[in-house]
């Protein structure tokens, strides 16, 4: 079996295999993994199938830190070719509407119930990839369009307040507080950005909540700061 460094053409062959079980991974399409697999190996340099397998997930690990969606089945892992990476920016500058999308935006199963939003500790500057891994994630940063990003972002940023101003009055609901469910506002939309805070919310017992909504399509090694304050009671 082929142990050498993987070529152009082969990253190429593969990131496009990739993106294609992820297109029907997306829009909720069977797809199989080995056949896929099956088909791509007469193609490459003698490689095994479990190269192809790890490979697989260097790619995902690409799309970590692109903060893009990735296979769930294939778990990032890095420690990869940075010629990969250059695979992955040919892929996306010849399938420009891909990054134009919105990540995220697997469909819902029926009409099910979102599910509750986790509260607890943010993760914190301590849970920073190791150096290795940041010297990749940085790489992949690199390679993309930040402004393209940013606008992404700002989506994705209003994405979640929409979900967190869901959350709150039907936490409060099921506390029996009807009557702080109907006071929850969204002040960033309604009265603008300089508040310092998203959501004005309640806890059951009266006392005001504060939010500052940090969303991201990040690991979850991705620092952030704490981002509700709860006054007093009155």
């Amino acid at each position: 079996m082929a142990s050498g460094p993987w070529t152009d053409e082969e990253n190429d062959l593969i990131v496009a295999t990739y993106f294609a079980m992820l297109a029907d991974d997306i829009a909720g399409r069977r797809y199989s993994k080995a056949e896929h697999r099956r088909a791509l190996l007469p193609l490459l340099n003698d490689r095994s199938e479990g190269s192809v397998e790890f490979k697989h997930q260097n790619i995902s690990a690409v799309l970590t830190g692109l903060g893009e969606d990735w296979i769930p089945g294939y778990k990032p892992a890095f420690n990869f070719q940075m010629t990969l990476v250059d695979a992955v920016a040919r892929w996306l500058d010849l399938h420009p509407d891909w990054l134009g999308r919105s990540p995220g935006m697997r469909p819902a199963d029926g009409m099910r119930e979102a599910a509750r939003i986790w509260i607890g500790p943010p993760p914190t500057l301590s849970n920073q990839p190791p150096p290795q891994e940041l010297d990749q994630m940085l790489h992949i940063t690199r390679k993309f369009d930040v402004a393209g990003r940013d606008e992404r972002n700002r989506v994705l940023g209003r994405a979640g307040e929409e979900r967190v101003l869901a959350h709150e009055p039907a936490t409060l609901k099921a506390a029996g507080r009807d009557d702080l469910a109907r006071k929850v506002r969204w002040v960033s939309e309604e009265d603008g950005d300089g508040a310092g805070y998203d959501i004005a919310s309640y806890a059951p017992d009266g006392r005001l909540r504060l939010i500052e909504v940090k969303t991201t399509n990040g690991w979850e090694r991705t620092p952030s700061t704490p981002g509700t304050y709860t006054a007093p009671a009155r």
